[in-house]
């Protein structure tokens, strides 16, 4: 039988496991991070799929680091005056074009301090290993978090031949399971994708662990607060960026 208490029991040993088996690399990563923010920069964020929420949980909210800026597919249109049918095209896939990491890349203001994260559960796909490649050959610290029993049993896509883990200076594993689905059931299918709760619970731990870190350094926390006056300030100071 397959019930809350079941999930209950079997996503809290997970995250148990992730937090155990990762945390030197959530401090190393809270301390790039730290450093980032007190440095002027911003943590640009790239995932593909449901990985786009790890950013999506940590950004323009209550409590939220400011200088968080994800990067979107559809910023090609918004920002980047791409037809809408061009970007929607089923036939000629947008994201697979040649180029299109360093075309979404040239959207943004990104300076030399800033960092960033890439996401994907299986880390084979060709524009999170672009983007990681690109910002890499570009200077700037990268932090890949995916699903190592996931990647590790597939095959590469990438012309590379290489995975998005190996372009990371930093690696977390979400520890999630090959597939993603968590719970086995008396057939061959498992149910209860676990990665985008895996993601958040790492995104909210390295946002309070960077906040610890900054506040020990005596910097003014770029948070926001819910004072109208306070986050306006905080956001103009960014505007542009995150």
């Amino acid at each position: 039988m397959i019930d809350a208490l079941r999930f209950k029991d079997e996503i809290s040993a997970l995250l148990d496991h992730l937090y155990e088996s990762q945390k030197d690399n959530l401090e190393a990563v809270a301390q790039a991070m730290k450093e980032c923010i007190e440095a002027g920069g911003v943590v640009h964020v790239f995932g593909s799929g449901h990985s786009v929420g790890l950013g999506i949980d940590i950004k323009n909210r209550t409590g939220a680091l400011v200088p968080i800026h994800i990067m979107e597919m559809s910023d090609f249109v918004t920002k980047g005056g791409v037809p809408v049918d061009e970007f929607m095209d089923k036939k000629n896939i947008f994201e697979r074009k040649p180029g299109v990491a360093n075309k979404l890349y040239d959207l943004y203001d990104i300076r030399p301090q800033d960092i960033f994260f890439v996401i994907s559960n299986s880390g084979i796909n060709g524009i999170v290993i672009d983007i990681a490649d690109l910002a890499k050959r570009n200077g700037h610290k990268v932090v890949i978090i995916t699903s190592m029993k996931h990647t590790l049993a597939e095959e590469p896509r990438h012309p590379s031949g290489k995975k998005l883990y190996e372009f990371g200076d930093i690696v977390i594993d979400n520890c999630g399971p090959h597939g993603d689905a968590l719970i086995e059931t008396d057939g061959v299918a498992k149910v209860c994708s676990v990665s985008s709760i895996c993601n958040n619970c790492i995104a909210q731990a390295l946002a309070a662990r960077t906040v610890e870190l900054l506040k020990e350094d005596g910097f003014e926390l770029p948070i926001l607060t819910g004072d109208k006056k306070h986050d306006e300030e905080l956001i103009k100071k960014y505007e542009g960026r995150a």
